[in-house]
C-alpha cells in the first residue's frame, strides 16, 4: 500500500514527493528542496522511517520541480528518469535561475533514463502508471496508482485551477485535452497530489473547476 508524503518546498512553494510502501523502498518525485533546511527536512524523513531511496523522477523540468535534483542524485546514488520532449524544458533551468536572481541553483543531472506513457514505474511490492499530459511543459507526465487511486499530477491540474500553459512549451488548448483524456477519465474518487497547493479529486475537479464547467 503506498503511502505519500508531501513537503512544500522553495520560494514556488512546490510540492515534493516521497512515495514509499511496506518494504520500505521508496521514490522521489519533483525534489523542490533548495536550500539546507529543506535538504534536511527530506533526509531526516527518510531516516526516521527508515525508507530507501529507488528512483528519482521529474514530472516536467520547470526550476521549481527540479531544485533538488542534483541533491537527492548525489545522495542516494540515482539516476533521473523523465520524458524525454521535457529536455529542453530541463536544459533551460540555468537561464530560469538567472531571470530569477537565483544564485545557489545547482545544476540537475542529465537523465539516464526516459520514461513513455504505459510505462510502469516498479518500487518495492508497488506500481505507477506513467501518463503524457503535455501542456504546461511538453514532456510533462503524471504518475498514477490505482490499487490506491491516487495521481501524482505535477503541474496539469490544481484545485479549481490549472497548470500555466504561457512558459515556453505550453499551450492551453493541449493541456485541457491531456486532463479531460488522461485524468478525467478515470474514476472520481482518484486523489490528485498536484505539483502547487492542496490535493484534490477527480470528481471535485470534473464538477467545479471553471477550466472545465465553461
Amino acid at each position: 500500500m503506498i503511502q505519500v508524503q508531501q513537503f512544500t518546498f522553495n520560494p514556488f512553494q512546490e510540492n515534493t514527493y516521497i512515495l514509499y510502501d511496506e518494504t520500505k523502498a521508496c521514490i522521489i518525485i519533483d525534489p523542490g528542496n533548495h536550500v539546507r533546511e529543506e535538504d534536511a527536512a527530506l533526509t531526516d524523513f527518510i531516516a526516521k522511517e527508515g525508507l530507501a531511496p529507488q528512483r528519482l523522477l521529474n514530472t516536467h523540468c520547470h526550476i521549481d520541480h527540479v531544485f533538488g535534483n542534483r541533491f537527492v542524485a548525489q545522495k542516494w546514488h540515482l539516476d533521473l528518469e523523465m520524458h524525454r520532449l521535457d529536455l529542453p524544458t530541463l536544459t533551460m533551468v540555468p537561464l530560469s535561475a538567472q531571470l530569477y536572481g537565483i544564485r545557489t541553483y545547482q545544476t540537475s543531472p542529465e537523465p539516464k533514463k526516459f520514461l513513455e506513457a504505459g510505462d510502469i514505474v516498479r518500487f518495492g511490492t508497488s506500481e505507477l502508471e506513467v501518463r503524457f499530459v503535455p501542456g504546461h511543459a511538453p514532456g510533462h507526465i503524471a504518475f498514477v496508482a490505482h490499487p490506491e487511486k491516487l495521481i501524482i499530477g505535477g503541474d496539469l491540474l490544481f484545485q479549481g485551477s490549472i497548470g500555466r500553459t504561457d512558459l515556453p512549451g505550453g499551450d492551453f488548448d493541449t493541456l485541457i485535452q491531456s486532463v479531460e483524456s488522461q485524468i478525467f477519465s478515470l474514476d472520481d474518487s482518484y486523489t490528485v497530489f498536484p505539483g502547487h497547493g492542496p490535493e484534490t479529486t477527480v470528481g471535485r475537479e470534473k464538477k467545479t473547476n471553471p477550466f472545465f464547467n465553461r
